[in-house]
């Protein structure tokens, strides 16, 4: 969404890191160019203006004149300052002291406040709350049906007394459904409300009164962040006529320009806490403003990569292909097929990839990445017998011609892909080697691990000196052990005073 926005400062800062020193024109200039760049994102006048103006003001200031190097501080301070408006600090839900906790959606027709509310109940049960979802939108047709089929699929209840389509009391369905979720002790109660216009004055007194009915512990204003400008106009609305603690962007995934996500939270006042960036109902998270700014800097998003990964990835998982990688056995096709199945569940390759800094470089050879060569590839891979899989020298020319037809490739993409793995494994092979002492403690853990029924001696890597009292490797300048809280009747080692006078460490440490 914000591609064409980043890459317009990114031609600005292009301009700036070429100068030493900046003037008082450069100053104008890179400011005028920022300015166009978030007016044709769709931002609102007044956020550009304010922004601007602090742009200025601290550049001409003594953290850029006295810099070392202006450009990156003018970076910075544009990254404080995005930072800001986007609500300059993340904000997460805050829990009723007594459940259950309401959460109450409102926003426009079409603003996808119904599969947010399954999105929602999903997380919230990831977050090991016990969630309910409560139908009270009635008045759009088979609305009670969509949000039971989404609170299905999210493995969250739904509660729904009527049955829609214009039948029913949205103000009793949504009360009653949080005296049911305090009999039934679910500890989070998210209210799907109809979507309404402004200037619905019939609409938006509905939605009043449903709040004053269940007295709500947040209610997010759901809004399309593709519909820019008017996102502001009617998010001042339903700020005037029914209140709102919060901002959910959905639809982040869109090619629209992004100005309502730049320019909502600036405007009224209140966060954006959580963001959807897709039609599945995984794609749903906490919004936090510094990795947006990062994002739309070009700096990448290392953080919300290692977040994913650490949710698609078991620990035993991690460190059993850690072991392997890094272990004294060589890798297989076996290991190498798992490797690309663990990364595959994380996602669109085009989107990890687009995470990490200085991606945004190259976005158009990553546009060009089709998750279906990894398929190919796996489909090579099974097409292998066990024993090739494990030792790859075995595949001979018929052996790839019988791969390549039970796979439906060509001989050709079966040859690269055998030719790749050798040289990532030889690159594999060259990184250990290189870590000093990797290889010999990672062979001593091997032949540790074979010895069954015996108890492994503790190794250290080479050339780490063993130091009194069986600590390997040095102690950090100006350690004192006497500010150690130790158990009671536990002492330091032997040669491990308070003042380390004995303490008698080889030349080289």
């Amino acid at each position: 969404m914000f591609e064409t926005l980043s890459d317009r400062l990114e031609s600005v800062f292009k301009t700036l890191r070429g100068k030493g020193r900046l003037s008082e024109a450069d100053i104008d200039a890179t400011a005028r160019e920022i300015r166009i760049a978030l007016l044709e994102a769709d931002v609102a006048l007044p956020v550009v203006r304010e922004f601007i103006a602090a742009i200025k003001e601290r550049a001409r200031g003594a953290e850029v004149s006295q810099a070392l190097n202006p450009a990156q501080q003018v970076i910075k301070i544009v990254n404080e300052e995005l930072v800001g408006i986007l609500g300059g600090e993340t904000r997460g839900l805050r829990l009723a002291k007594t459940p259950p906790t309401v959460i109450l959606l409102a926003g426009l027709q079409g603003t996808g406040k119904t599969t947010l509310a399954g999105k929602l109940g999903r997380w919230l049960r990831e977050q090991r709350h016990v969630p309910l979802l409560v139908a009270s939108d009635l008045q759009r047709p088979n609305a009670v049906q969509q949000l039971q089929v989404v609170g299905k699929q999210a493995g969250v209840d739904v509660w729904a007394p009527y049955a829609g389509s214009g039948v029913g009391d949205p103000v009793e369905a949504a009360r009653s459904g949080v005296e049911h979720a305090r009999r039934m002790g679910h500890d989070v109660v998210v209210v799907d409300t109809a979507g309404r216009l402004g200037i619905d004055a019939e609409l938006m007194a509905q939605a009043a009164a449903i709040r004053d009915a269940v007295t709500p512990d947040e209610t997010l204003f759901v809004v399309d962040a593709m519909i820019g400008q008017d996102a502001v106009t009617t998010a001042e609305a339903f700020r005037e006529g029914v209140g709102f603690t919060g901002v959910v962007l959905t639809k982040l995934d869109g090619d629209a320009r992004g100005g309502a996500a730049l320019s909502v939270a600036k405007v009224t006042g209140r966060p954006i806490m959580f963001a959807s960036t897709g039609e599945k109902l995984a794609d749903f998270d906490v919004f936090h403003p510094e990795r947006m700014a990062s994002r739309i800097l070009g700096m990448g998003d290392v953080l919300t990569l290692i977040e994913q990964a650490e949710k698609t990835f078991e620990a035993d998982e991690t460190a059993r292909m850690a072991e392997r990688m890094m272990g004294p056995a060589e890798l297989t096709l076996e290991d190498f097929l798992e490797q690309m199945m663990m990364v595959r569940r994380m996602g669109p390759i085009g989107n990890l990839l687009g995470m990490l800094p200085g991606m945004g470089q190259i976005k158009d050879q990553i546009s060009q990445i089709d998750d279906r060569d990894l398929d190919r590839i796996a489909a090579i891979i099974r097409s292998m017998t066990p024993a090739e899989r494990a030792d790859p020298k075995l595949i001979n020319g018929s052996r790839r011609l019988r791969i390549a037809r039970g796979s439906g490739v060509t001989v050709t993409e079966v040859n690269n892909l055998v030719d790749r793995f050798f040289e990532a494994r030889k690159m594999m092979k060259q990184m250990t080697n290189s870590l000093p002492g990797m290889r010999r403690a990672t062979k001593k853990a091997g032949q540790r691990a074979n010895k069954k029924g015996k108890k492994g001696k503790g190794g250290r890597p080479a050339g780490m000196p063993r130091l009194p009292g069986g600590l390997p490797g040095g102690l950090p300048p100006g350690f004192d052990p006497s500010a150690l809280k130790l158990p009671p009747g536990m002492k330091l080692p032997p040669g491990l005073n308070p003042d380390l006078s004995n303490l008698k460490l080889p030349p080289e440490s």
